[in-house]
């Protein structure tokens, strides 16, 4: 299959809306070579500011910018962008809900051998608790290009988290900011997942067809605001939900998808992600294996999801 990069995808879709907009401005601290903003700096060295490694002062300096009618665009690597300058983005950028676009690259614990001091696992957690903040994770490169451009007709702060790794595109589904999207569907029970982990879902699901179960892959790459109506049309239409994210189980994902289902519907859910432990170093396939987020072990939770409702509908014990 085809394979990009969504930090990649990124830098173009910037280098395009630059071409169209003046008042796109970007701002890096020391990493525009990893997160492609380099790319537009080339292009538009008066309108891209470096802060070094200086993050805090990068989120200020956005705030006064966007005061000023710009549109900036702020990026760095997502552990340093979004908990170092976590207050600055709450006070000076939330607070006074400004048009403030924050993308970071570098998610997850796909960034690889450069283990936990570099593996955000907590961003979505942190971003969502912000009032104003809408949070958005797209699945492959085509999704981000198209966050990217809506972005820009969304007024407000705005966090899109990006990863390191090429992932394989996915039949392009279209991008609706608040949209869960399903890109597989299925009677049995629900995936539902964001970021890479859309793909690990369609291989699980893959894999679920040949036990004879039919699995839907949800693609809900807007966490915040989030898709209500698809997650309860989930749980009423399959025996289950499965989440899936590469992100702590605790404030991501799938806290999101437990806290619609306790005040809107009953379901039997299991969260896959971060099992509330910090990263480590490895290949990213290695660490998707470890930490138990990877098809197999969403295939694993739904035939044990599949395999209980069965005897609960028949009355049996459980084993």
């Amino acid at each position: 299959m085809e394979q990009e990069a969504t930090r990649d995808a990124y830098g173009k879709a910037l280098l395009e809306l630059g071409r169209q907009n003046p008042d796109i401005v970007v701002l890096d601290a020391d990493t525009s070579s990893s997160t492609r903003t380099n790319w537009f700096a080339k292009e538009f060295p008066e309108r891209f500011f470096n802060f070094g490694v200086a993050e805090a002062n990068m989120i200020g300096y956005a705030a006064g910018l966007a005061l000023a009618g710009k549109i900036p665009f702020v990026s760095s690597f997502a552990v340093f962008g979004s908990l170092r300058a976590y207050e600055q983005i709450r006070t000076s950028i939330c607070w006074a809900n400004l048009n403030v676009k924050i993308v970071l690259t570098h998610a997850g614990i796909s960034v690889g051998e450069d283990g936990a001091s570099h593996q955000a696992i907590e961003d979505i957690a942190a971003m969502r608790a912000l009032p104003n903040m809408s949070v958005v994770v797209p699945a492959d490169a085509n999704e981000t290009r198209r966050a990217i451009f809506a972005c820009l007709e969304y007024k407000g702060p705005m966090y899109i988290r990006l990863s390191r790794a090429k992932f394989p595109l996915l039949p392009d589904t279209g991008f609706e900011i608040g949209k869960a999207r399903i890109i597989k569907p299925g009677n049995d029970i629900s995936i539902i997942a964001c970021g890479l982990m859309v793909f690990e879902a369609l291989k699980a699901s893959d894999m679920l067809e040949k036990d004879g179960i039919s699995a839907r892959v949800v693609n809900m790459s807007t966490i915040k605001p989030i898709d209500k109506e698809a997650i309860i049309l989930a749980a009423k239409e399959t025996k289950g939900i499965i989440t899936a994210e590469e992100h702590s189980i605790i404030g991501g994902l799938g806290s999101a998808v437990c806290e619609v289902l306790a005040e809107e519907k009953q379901a039997i859910v299991k969260r896959i992600g971060i099992q509330d432990v910090f990263g480590t170093s490895g290949k990213p396939e290695e660490l998707l294996s470890y930490f138990k987020v990877d098809a197999r072990a969403i295939h694993n939770e739904a035939l044990q999801i599949v395999n209980c409702k069965f005897q609960i509908e028949k009355g049996e014990n459980l084993q």
